[in-house]
Order: C-alpha cells, then structure tokens, then sequence
C-alpha cells in the first residue's frame, strides 16, 4: 500500500458541526458554527475556538449550548461560522434560527436544530472550551422508541480535507457488540 503524506493537518472524519449558542450582556442570543468539537468525557465537551462574539459571551456567562447541524439547516449553519456577530448585529435575524431560551441552562437554543447539549463552562484555556454537559435535548420529532434517531435528524458533518459538508451514512454495525464474535 502506497501513503501520501500531508502534514500536520486538522484532518479527522467525523467533525460534527456544532453550533455554539450564548447570550450577551444584554441577554441577546448569539450563535456560531464550531466544527471542532467533540465530547472529552462521559459528561464533557471540548470545543477549539478563536476570538469571537462568542467568546466574548462565554467570558460574560459560562452557560452555553451546542446544536448539531442538520442537513435542512445547512445554510443558516454555515451562515453563523462565516459572519461574525462583532460586525453584523442583525446576525441572528439574517441567520433564519429562532432563539428561546434553555431550561437548564442560561443560554439559548434554536427553533430549527432539533437537538442540543446544554452545557456549562469548566475552563476556556489556551483556545479550548472545556464544557460540563448539563442536559441533553431534543424535539420529539426526532424520536424513535424515545431515542434519538440519526435518520430523522439528519446531522452533518464537516469535511477538513474539502471545505464541504456531509450528511451521514448507514448503519454498518453494532458498537459494543459486533467485535465480540472475534473473541
């Protein structure tokens, strides 16, 4: 088998794409497109972030939710990673999501992402957000049997490799129990 060799890259399959929700000083919602993140810990997520609004709210208030992306959200997905709520106050509006405000956390979620982790920062350091997993939601249309079902929530993924995103595959098996016929 023959290797090519790309470098130190941020090349990793699945990135799903979150979207990071939280309020201002004023209590005015915000959101921003975060593909990198993923959970840390049974009850804990790790998100890399830059400089942003959003940081700037997270130093303000530590209660933030992350929503996964949805195939029919696409565009209003990339919409809040490519344009910063410091520069375009009618963010939100242009956006086309619809904040309310979370149960459990002092943050919001979104009308249009069905599904969210409602979170509280434990450390921003070095770029990275370390956040206690507080709840986890989702709109009962999603449900099956009472659990989340990937094909009615239709979540997408970020390609590193392509700048594109992707909506998940099939089911190719069953975690915690396909290996075990090797035993």
């Amino acid at each position: 088998m023959s290797r090519i060799n790309f470098g130190a890259k941020p090349y990793m399959y699945p990135q799903p794409v979150l979207i990071l929700g939280t309020y201002d000083k004023e209590g005015k919602p915000n959101a921003m497109n975060a593909a990198w993140g993923m959970t840390s810990d049974y009850k804990e997520v790790s998100v890399s972030l830059g400089e942003h609004k959003t940081t700037d709210n997270l130093a303000e208030n530590g209660d933030f939710t992350l929503s996964f992306g949805t195939e029919d959200t696409m565009l209003a997905c990339d919409y809040v990673g490519v344009i910063s709520g410091r520069t375009e106050k009618d963010k939100m509006k242009k956006s086309g999501l619809h904040a309310f405000k979370s149960e459990n956390v002092n943050a919001p979620l979104f009308e249009e992402l069905p599904m969210a982790l409602e979170c509280r920062m434990k450390s921003f350091e070095n770029g990275i957000l370390i956040g206690e997993i507080i709840n986890v939601c989702a709109d009962e249309s999603i449900l099956t049997d009472g659990k989340t079902d990937p094909a009615k929530l239709k979540p997408i993924c970020f390609d590193p490799v392509n700048n594109t995103y992707m909506s998940l595959g099939r089911v190719v098996g069953n975690a915690f129990k396909d290996g075990l016929k090797l035993k």
